[in-house]
C-alpha cells in the first residue's frame, strides 16, 4: 500500500535538500514508521519536487489488511520525528496525503509503479467453448477486445481501462465483502489480451495492477461480509493474495461472458429479460 505526504518548504532549495535526506536516511524512517504496527514493514519511500513542495511516497506492507489506516499512522510517525530535527525548521507538513499515493483516482502512477495487490490470470477456451457455450468465434471475441478494449479506450484517454466492465465486478465483489467500495475506480483498472490459436482456441488474459483490497480490517469484520470473503475460497484459508487472484479472475470470466454477448449482439435481449 502507499500514502503520499505533501510537506513545503520556504524554497525550491530547502525541498531538494530534504529529498536529499529522505534518500540518505530510509533506514531511521523505516525504524520510526514500524514503531506504530507489528504488521507495518516499511519497502520504499521516494520523493517527488514541485517547486518548493515536496511530495513523499511511502510504500509499506500491511499484512493482510488493505491498509490504509496502517500506513497514515506510520507515516504520521515518521512526520513527527522529521518535525523534531532541526534540519527541517522550514518545514510545513500540508497533508498527510498529496494525491501521489494515488488513493481513489485511476491514474499513470498506479497502472505503471502498482499499489496494492497486482495480479495476472489467463485461461484458454477451446474453439468448442467458444461456439457451443458463448455461440461465438475465436477472432470475432479477439477481433472486438482489440477494437473496442485497446483502440477505443485509447481513444477516450483512459488509463488503465483496456477492459469492458471490470468496475462491475469489482464493485459487486467490494460491497459483497466489506472492502472500501472507492477504491473500486482505481482497482478495476484492467487489461485484456486475447490470441487465437490455430486449433480456433482463444488465448485471454488479465492483468490488475492495483487491487487495494484486504481480508482484515474495516468492513470485513462484519459477519455477512466475512462469510462472504471465505465463501471466495471454501477449500484454503483465504488471505489477502488469494482473494485477490479470486477478484482477478472473475473480472477474466465477467469479460469473456460480455464480449462474447457483444459480439452475438444479445447484450440488450439479456438486459430486457432479465428486467435489468
Amino acid at each position: 500500500m502507499t500514502r503520499s505526504p505533501l510537506l513545503k518548504f520556504l524554497s525550491a532549495k530547502s525541498a531538494n535538500l530534504a529529498a536529499k535526506w529522505v534518500s540518505e536516511n530510509t533506514e531511521i524512517l523505516r525504524q520510526e514508521y514500524e514503531k506504530t504496527s507489528k504488521y507495518a514493514k516499511l519497502t520504499d519511500v521516494s520523493c517527488k519536487q514541485a517547486g518548493k513542495l515536496l511530495f513523499l511516497r511511502v510504500v509499506s506492507k500491511t499484512g493482510e489488511a488493505m491498509g490504509m489506516n496502517m500506513i497514515s499512522k506510520g507515516c504520521e510517525n515518521m512526520l513527527r520525528y522529521m518535525s523534531s530535527l532541526n534540519v527541517f525548521e522550514d518545514m510545513t507538513i500540508l497533508s498527510l496525503s498529496g494525491n501521489y499515493c494515488v488513493d481513489k483516482k485511476a491514474s499513470a502512477m498506479n497502472w505503471i509503479n502498482h499499489r496494492g495487490h497486482s495480479v495476472t490470470c489467463d485461461v484458454t477456451l477451446t474453439a468448442h467453448t467458444i461456439n457451443t457455450v458463448l455461440k461465438t468465434t475465436s477472432t470475432a471475441l479477439m477481433e472486438l477486445n482489440t477494437c473496442k478494449n485497446h483502440v477505443g479506450s485509447s481513444l477516450a484517454g483512459c488509463i488503465g481501462g483496456n477492459n469492458a466492465h471490470a468496475a462491475n465486478i469489482v464493485t459487486g465483489i467490494y460491497l459483497a465483502t466489506g472492502q472500501d467500495v472507492a477504491q473500486a475506480g482505481t482497482s478495476s483498472m484492467a487489461m485484456i489480451i486475447m490470441d487465437c490459436l490455430e486449433n480456433g482456441g482463444l488465448y485471454v488474459s488479465c492483468t490488475m495492477p492495483c487491487l487495494e483490497l484486504g481480508t482484515v480490517g474495516g468492513g470485513t469484520s462484519l459477519s455477512a461480509q466475512k462469510n462472504n470473503i471465505r465463501l471466495m475460497s471454501p477449500d484454503i484459508e483465504i488471505n489477502s493474495e488469494i482473494f485477490a487472484q479470486v477478484v482477478c479472475g472473475a473480472v477474466l470470466a465477467g469479460e469473456i461472458s460480455l464480449l462474447a454477448a457483444l459480439t452475438t449482439g444479445d447484450l440488450v435481449k439479456s438486459h430486457m429479460n432479465l428486467n435489468r
